[in-house]
């Protein structure tokens, strides 16, 4: 197989870029208008379907089942995260009990964000990530104990996964203990992950792209087709208008009309996996990878996620319009888009 071409790595780069901020916007959009309640059970809906489709494969991709379990699942969290671009650690004690740090800049709270995040938004991650690896595992003994959060205003996100003596009771499989503090990594113990850039660059897109294939189904179990939409909607095009000049400037997008906007549609389309034909002002494409075989995903999940191309048109030549013109989820054998 050919090396990726640089115009392909930025493409991807822009989808990354694209599908990361939707996803922090979406959880503070729910803060905001529905509240941090609401917020809160959204990223934990959002993260228990993480932990439910990609951990026991990504346990056996890694190879990490000849490992203590607790060893093994840190190291599955600093793994499965460094190649996302998150910046973090993992500190093996013993082989019982290894520690993780998610360490500022937050990937999901960057920039300002994170001044917005109540404090059970964080909190709801780990209960519906961390605190579920023992269940999965088989494991009752396993469990994850939190000791500093980056939203109190501590320096990172820390705890460690351990192996106690006993089966934990449900409420156990997540604690607090904030008296405690964790030992600094080595940087020369860390596990090494040799991929070229081209991998990294696309772990980099998938790992943004799996969160809103989580998140936009947990929507609208949680809010229902019509608040979900409309949550999304908005979301979706704050974001998009955002994110043009960033994810332009990967793609090469020049000029306002119509054609430079179906490429600039096209290549984001093409990023995602999903093989687009582009005829002047008309882009179609006969997949929609990101949802492929996706439990719960309805109309309102593609409204919500198109309303990225939205935004985008908005900033690119306000006086121009995205029609979506065919949808797979109404019959059709494509998704179709004009720019009018």
């Amino acid at each position: 197989m050919a090396e990726a071409s640089e115009k392909e790595l930025n493409a991807w780069r822009a989808s990354a870029e694209l599908h990361q901020r939707f996803l922090t916007g979406l959880i503070l959009r729910a803060v905001v208008f529905k509240g941090a309640e609401a917020g809160t059970e959204l990223n934990f809906r959002t993260f228990r379907a993480q932990h439910e489709e990609k951990f026991l494969a990504g346990w056996k991709s890694l190879g990490l089942s000849h490992l203590p379990p607790a060893v093994a699942c840190a190291q599955y969290i600093y793994l499965a995260n460094h190649v996302g671009g998150v910046k973090c650690e993992f500190i093996p004690e013993s082989d019982r009990k290894a520690w993780v740090r998610y360490l500022p800049p937050r990937w999901i709270w960057d920039g300002a964000a994170i001044c917005a995040v109540p404090n059970d938004v964080s909190i709801a991650f780990m209960r519906g990530f961390h605190s579920q690896v023992g269940v999965s595992l088989g494991n009752p003994r396993l469990g994850f104990v939190c000791t500093s959060i980056t939203t109190r205003v501590d320096p990172c996100l820390e705890g460690y996964f351990i192996e106690e003596d006993r089966p934990l009771r449900d409420d156990e499989r997540l604690r607090f203990r904030f008296d405690e503090e964790g030992p600094d990594a080595d940087p020369s113990k860390l596990p090494h992950v040799e991929w070229s850039e081209e991998r990294m660059v696309k772990a980099k897109r998938n790992y943004a792209v799996q969160y809103i294939r989580s998140i936009l189904p947990a929507a609208v179990s949680l809010f229902g087709e019509e608040e979900a939409r409309r949550l999304g909607w908005e979301t979706g095009r704050l974001i998009g208008m955002q994110c043009y000049d960033a994810t332009a400037a990967f793609i090469g997008t020049k000029g306002k009309d119509a054609e430079s906007f179906a490429h600039y549609l096209a290549t984001l389309l093409d990023a995602g996996g999903d093989a687009a034909e582009v005829a002047g002002n008309e882009v179609k494409t006969r997949s929609w990878r990101m949802m492929q075989g996706k439990q719960g995903v309805t109309p309102a999940c593609f409204d919500a996620w198109n309303a990225l191309f939205e935004g985008a048109l908005a900033v690119h030549n306000r006086h121009l319009r995205l029609e979506v013109t065919s949808r797979m989820d109404k019959g059709a054998d494509h998704w179709g888009w004009r720019i009018l």
